[in-house]
């Protein structure tokens, strides 16, 4: 089935004005992290190539890498059957985690804490 085409205005957004961003890895597939995003945040992500974020608890925009150096280059941006999720390609520079780890998806649940 083809898609009428992608425009930032059909995007579907939560009460809050937002929507998830999976970040992945364009090489490898590896899942970076998750973010929020609104209609701005993915426009100014388009526009400069880098990704950009809502930041849920400061109220504000950021920019990935802005004060870290861990800068996200776009290389593809989907958007799933609903238009209310983002997949986000990149070639991360440096670890996409504020601990320091390369994906936030570090910690794995072991089926006996389950």
């Amino acid at each position: 089935m083809k898609s009428k085409g992608f425009s930032i205005k059909d995007l579907k957004v939560d009460k809050n004005g937002l929507m998830p961003a999976i970040v992945q890895d364009y090489r490898n597939g590896e899942v970076l992290m998750l973010a929020y995003m609104n209609k701005v945040s993915v426009r100014r992500t388009l526009r400069s190539g880098k990704t950009c974020f809502w930041s849920r608890s400061r109220g504000k925009y950021w920019t990935k890498g802005e004060t870290s150096g861990n800068f996200q280059f776009v290389k593809a941006v989907y958007y799933d059957c609903d238009m209310d999720t983002l997949l986000i390609k990149v070639r991360q520079k440096g670890v996409a985690c504020h601990t320091g780890n390369r994906s936030c998806f570090y910690r794995r649940v072991k089926n006996k804490q389950a």
